[in-house]
């Protein structure tokens, strides 16, 4: 496959479809070989469906001949990651745990349902740690995926191979899904646009229990490498779904944001939260990027929020809060005979275990203060957004890490000599899956050719304007020709 179409956009590839100047066949098999030479190097994509996305590939060229009604992604590939993230038939191992390699279940989520819908082609699944539970993307079953900018490092995580698969041309987008920032992690480290919706947008589809995606909140979208591809993506993925209690019958639509102007807006910079210690390099770069908003008309005003917490408690309550979650679906296994902390909990990190150990002993009151706390961390978010259009803070505290050996990558232990959790601790993400804003990661620069992210984020369901601010970053500060280094890169 020529540069040029590894790294032609999701928008640009459907038009062509559209205009009958490119086959989703030869399309398809282009991405094939592709992937075929290069997946190898980065670990990114951890099964393929090659036979099964040909026949769907087919089917979307007879549907151009015969005159059919075609989606907005009609004949486009693309993957659904391996974590809570499900195609019949397909596996689904939960992050790589070994106990569940040949594990399946028959159902559809949102992402694979709707892409499906709109003609896209599902290739396969990407690689994602145990149960998403850190920032870093590793697993015991396929070792880590490898950041296309330098492959001794990590991409972030939990989507981390979406996010390899995306910057190295494999695909034009592929799914993330977002519970403490799983979406804008791996974006900031592998130099992607990631955007993560209004709680409710997307809708959310979980069974036995549909209330699953509130503590702390939790979203599917799409990683990509524009912001026009990142509105396409919401077009298809976003609205109401009876089966999702908390799903918006909203039938707004988000292409035409990305053409709107920010001029006369006021936006609230943050380096840090006012709690994060961040590697003075990111914090550089992220100083330098925001400028770019008041380039184009906005008025940029460092604001401090005041949280009643530190970093370490802040991050100890978001592992608190999705620990339940965790013990649901391991607890769901095992009324199916999978008893895996039973008879395989060494297929589990230690760090993992130590969390899922802590959630048997929570209290009701320990739940009831842990919802006190984060609605400390809402008020405050909310607060600054009452009086400005955006926030704009760094995505990471930190550079990509080097990949381990043993299976088990995490993250940065300390940043700028302040202890932070290697789990989630140096990532400024989580706080929204706190509160649920619309919020995305933007390429911000580069340390030494690592990727460096921005985050931008909105008022409630001010979802047009995150898009319309990244847009107009994008025109001013573009960012298409860093890829040229993923593409450059030795495959041997």
């Amino acid at each position: 496959m020529s540069e040029d179409l590894a790294y032609a956009t999701a928008t640009e590839l459907a038009a062509r479809i559209r205009r009958r100047d490119l086959s989703p066949v030869e399309l398809l098999d282009a991405v094939i070989a592709r992937i075929e030479a290069r997946n190898p190097s980065l670990n990114a994509l951890v099964f393929t469906a090659f036979e099964e996305a040909r026949d769907r590939a087919r089917q979307a060229e007879r549907a151009l001949t015969s005159g059919e009604a075609i989606g907005a992604l009609h004949g486009v590939p693309t993957a659904i990651k391996d974590l809570f993230d499900f195609k019949p038939g397909w596996p689904a191992t939960f992050g790589g745990v070994r106990a569940l390699k040949d594990f399946s279940v028959p159902a559809h989520c949102t992402y694979a349902e709707r892409m499906e819908a709109a003609g896209a082609v599902l290739v396969g699944k990407t690689n994602s740690p145990v149960m998403g539970f850190r920032g870093t993307c590793d697993n015991y079953l396929f070792g880590p995926s490898r950041n296309p900018f330098d492959t001794t490092r990590n991409t972030g995580g939990s989507s981390g191979g979406s996010a390899a698969a995306v910057a190295d041309g494999l695909l034009p987008l592929a799914e993330g899904t977002d519970g403490g920032g799983s979406i804008r992690i791996p974006a900031a480290w592998c130099g992607l646009y990631g955007y993560k919706a209004s709680f409710g947008r997307v809708p959310q589809i979980s069974r036995p229990n549909a209330f699953g995606s509130l503590n702390p909140f939790l979203f599917e979208g799409a990683l990509t490498r524009t912001v026009d591809d990142a509105a396409l993506a919401l077009d298809v993925l976003a609205g109401h779904d009876d089966r999702d209690p908390f799903s918006l019958d909203d039938p707004t639509t988000f292409a035409g944001a990305t053409r709107r102007s920010i001029s006369g807006w006021r936006i609230a910079y943050s380096p840090d939260f006012g709690v994060y210690p961040v590697d003075r390099r990111v914090a550089a770069v992220v100083q330098q990027a925001v400028d770019a908003f008041e380039e184009a008309g906005g008025a940029v005003e460092e604001v401090d929020l005041r949280f009643d917490y530190d970093q370490r408690e802040l991050s100890d309550l978001w592992c608190r809060l999705i620990t339940p979650l965790n013990i649901e679906g391991l607890e769901g296994l095992k009324a199916q005979g999978l008893d895996v902390l039973g008879e395989h909990r060494d297929d589990f990190p230690p760090e993992y275990l130590r969390w899922i150990d802590d959630g048997h002993r929570l209290s009701a009151l320990d739940v009831l203060r842990d919802q006190r706390m984060r609605t400390h961390v809402y008020d405050q978010v909310q607060q600054v957004l009452r009086t400005h259009d955006l926030l704009v803070t760094p995505t990471l505290a930190a550079l990509p890490v080097t990949n381990a050996e043993d299976g088990n990558t995490i993250g940065p232990r300390a940043i700028e000599g302040v202890d932070v959790d290697p789990l989630i601790g140096w990532c400024l993400t989580y706080l929204i899956n706190f509160t649920g804003h619309p919020a995305a990661s933007i390429p911000a620069g580069d340390v030494d050719g690592l990727p460096v992210g921005m985050q931008l984020i909105g008022r409630r369901y001010g979802d047009a304007d995150v898009l319309a601010a990244s847009a107009v970053y994008e025109r001013l500060r573009p960012w298409q020709d860093t890829y040229a280094r993923c593409a450059d890169r030795s495959i041997t």
